[in-house]
């Protein structure tokens, strides 16, 4: 009895051993990093928490989704707000969203400009009380950001990214299937695909995707017919047809990037800009040190296209000396802004 109780111990043991070696190597946490860049990079201070970027795409100047969110953790919050900044000019910084007085802590952000040249801006809200919303912005004659409209429904439960298709309609990513608390860690630690993708199509909201693991970055093509999705545990990329009538998207491919891809940005040549964090649980650690202490790597890989797939090549490496946790890598023409998750400063890069 003593040995077979022995066994039992022995085999436990063998398979905690074991799912603890395939989350750490899952997480990529046995990576050996080789940080490189061939441009070069200044810090840009004044947006702290600068996590989601997007250039307008004509004009060189950016909108930035600023939020300190290490002023929330330490129960000190203070608002947020959305900037314009043109790498290109000697100019700081803009608050755009000074008049908004809500309760505004910004998150993933999106920026549609119609063909009349009408710009809208979403972005998600997630207000100290709880809950997650989405903002409507029109941007004004004078560059400023009105406020338009707040949507709220169940189906934000853990919204992480948005993409607009028109001046009403959106995907937004559910990260989670639950809302922040221990069951969203389980989620996380078991590696659940339990999240989803909603659609807005300017009335209610209809579920678009089902089943995704840690749905990330969101964006689509210049044309709005195809949707492209990061997903964060999955560590892919994957492409679908969007039904422009409906808001339907069926799969076309997936492709694995075997790194913990964040955020989607377009450039002018259609290439996709995905910022990662290739060890999770790094930034993991890094997400709940308030103290700044720790830090977690940097990684950017533009994927070109290339007929029904995509070309990698990763642009960028940093293992968090110069930034820590970039969610966001945005670019237009040589400049390549890199927004990081909590730290203050964003970075500004000229491409070689």
């Amino acid at each position: 009895m003593r040995n077979k109780r022995l066994l039992g111990l022995g085999a436990g043991l063998l398979l905690v051993g074991g799912f603890v070696l395939k989350t750490l190597a899952d997480a990529g946490q046995f990576k050996h990093l080789s940080p490189h860049f061939a441009g070069h990079c200044v810090p840009v201070a004044g947006m702290p928490g600068g996590e989601d970027i997007t250039f307008h795409p004509t004009t060189g100047a950016a909108y930035v989704s600023s939020d300190d969110r290490r002023a929330t953790q330490a129960g000190h919050p203070v608002p947020g707000g959305i900037y314009r900044f043109d790498p290109a000019s000697s100019s700081p910084p803009t608050l755009l969203t000074g008049a908004f007085l809500a309760d505004f802590h910004p998150h993933g952000l999106s920026l549609y400009v119609a063909p009349d040249g009408t710009q809208t801006v979403f972005v998600i809200n997630h207000p100290t009380a709880g809950g997650a919303q989405v903002e409507r912005f029109q941007v004004g004659a004078d560059g400023m950001l009105v406020h338009t409209r707040t949507v709220r429904d169940p189906a934000l439960v853990s919204p992480n990214d948005l993409v607009a298709v028109d001046a009403e309609r959106f995907y937004v990513t559910n990260d989670h299937h639950f809302p922040p608390g221990t069951l969203q860690v389980v989620e996380d630690y078991l590696q659940l695909a339990r999240g989803n993708v909603v659609y807005f199509d300017g009335k209610g909201f209809h579920e678009a995707l089902s089943g995704t693991a840690f749905a990330n970055g969101i964006n689509c093509s210049a044309d709005g017919k195809t949707v492209y999705l990061a997903q964060s545990v999955a560590q892919s990329l994957s492409v679908y047809t969007r039904d422009v009538d409906t808001g339907a998207l069926h799969l076309r491919h997936t492709l694995p990037l075997g790194t913990g891809v964040d955020n989607i940005e377009r450039d002018a040549t259609g290439a996709l800009w995905v910022a990662a964090h290739p060890k999770l649980l790094d930034f993991a650690s890094y997400a709940a040190d308030v103290t700044e202490s720790r830090r977690a790597p940097t990684q950017v890989l533009r994927l070109t296209p290339s007929g029904d797939t995509f070309q990698v090549d990763e642009v960028y490496l940093d293992d968090g000396s110069h930034i820590s946790a970039a969610a966001t890598a945005a670019v237009s023409g040589k400049q390549l802004l890199l927004g990081p998750v909590f730290a203050k400063n964003l970075l500004s890069c000229v491409l070689p």
